[in-house]
């Protein structure tokens, strides 16, 4: 319940009105996180060493960002210019800076469902008007057709989750590129938090001097585990990333978080591995749920859905009480009663699985 605004204090309708994002992040140290897709071992020990190098001097120095984004470049392999890359405590502030700076009272942010939840609150804190479009069949292919038409009516901002949180959906990224083209007054932002996950980046083919309308949004969370330390990057024409970086603090990102990107950024080879691993377990993991019987749908990212044959909020207390955690999708569109389970290393699904197949009452494969 709210607590009762002071009539003198009253905030802005659209903040007055606002749903805010919220996600159950308490309480889930010790378990087994199998809810936000993040990165379920850790980062490199090369992360720690350098975190640990610190001095205690430097604690009391304003970050310096010298060089950060040269090494982002470097990291993707991408020939452009340090100005082309915005650097933002986590891709969660990004996004709020792009609707902070793009986005008006009365303009439309045009995306799918269900997708990431916080593009809705960024949108209406600035007054937007979503038109939200969904996704299609019993597959939730990307409605491509339908997305076409609504650029017609010029949305200030398409945002497209490639692939898409939850339902995995994956779109071409050749089709991305002609978007953009074919709407040049709408900012197209692609999040691409999971590609590394499917390799379906828009980046390598990108001409951001042709297409000054596309924003290209990464993070280190899900593959190099730097969620605890918030820090991701928006790439893209430069004049549009500088405009976006206009609205943030001048020192938002952490020493820490500055010293544990350039540790991970050198450490290609360990996020690689990680990367290779979770591709494996997920494989594996869809196919004890083939074999079963157990409705699943899997396509990208390190996650997938799945429909329990008991009440999916028993199903992941149950999963919770043998040291599990998993998301319900309860209430959002298409996949409402399935789960979301984040996929982790070959031995964490196993121990997925054996708790699930005991909570579902499913036999052991033989």
């Amino acid at each position: 319940m709210s607590a009762v605004q002071p009539p003198f204090l009253k905030p802005r309708p659209e903040v007055e009105g606002l749903q805010a994002y919220s996600a159950p992040l308490e309480g889930r140290r010790g378990l087994l996180r199998l809810d936000f897709n993040e990165n379920t071992t850790g980062p490199s020990p090369k992360v720690l060493e350098a975190l640990r190098a610190i001095p205690s001097d430097h604690l009391a120095i304003y970050p310096e960002y010298d060089g950060q984004r040269a090494a982002v470049l470097a990291n993707l392999g991408l020939p452009l210019q340090p100005d082309q890359v915005g650097l933002f405590n986590g891709v969660d502030a990004a996004i709020h800076a792009i609707f902070h700076a793009y986005g008006d009272r009365g303009e439309t942010l045009l995306t799918t469902a269900p997708t990431f939840g916080y593009y809705t609150p960024c949108a209406q804190m600035q007054g937007m008007a979503i038109h939200a479009i969904p996704y299609e069949g019993a597959t939730f292919a990307f409605p491509l057709e339908a997305i076409c038409d609504a650029l017609n009516d010029t949305p200030r901002l398409l945002l497209i989750c490639n692939p898409n949180n939850p339902t995995g959906t994956r779109l071409a990224p050749q089709r991305i590129l002609e978007l953009a083209a074919a709407a040049p007054q709408t900012l197209v932002v692609v999040d691409e938090l999971y590609e590394a996950f499917t390799g379906d980046s828009v980046l390598p083919l990108a001409d951001f001097s042709a297409l000054p309308n596309l924003l290209v949004l990464r993070s280190l969370a899900k593959t190099a585990g730097l969620a605890g330390l918030r820090i991701g990057f928006a790439i893209g024409h430069a004049a549009v990333v500088d405009r976006v970086s206009r609205v943030t603090g001048p020192y938002d990102i952490n020493s820490f978080a500055v010293t544990a990107a350039f540790a991970a950024l050198r450490d290609q080879a360990y996020v690689d591995g990680y990367v290779a691993e979770v591709i494996e377990a997920r494989a594996w993991l869809a196919e004890q749920l083939r074999s079963a019987g157990v409705r699943h749908h899997v396509e990208g990212g390190n996650y997938l859905l799945l429909w329990p044959r008991r009440d999916p909020a028993a199903v992941a207390q149950a999963l919770r009480t043998a040291g599990i955690l998993v998301r319900s999708m309860a209430g959002k569109p298409l996949i409402d009663g399935s789960l979301r389970v984040s996929i982790g290393t070959l031995e964490q699904m196993q121990r997925f699985w054996e708790a699930f197949q005991a909570v579902e009452a499913i036999p052991p494969t033989l």
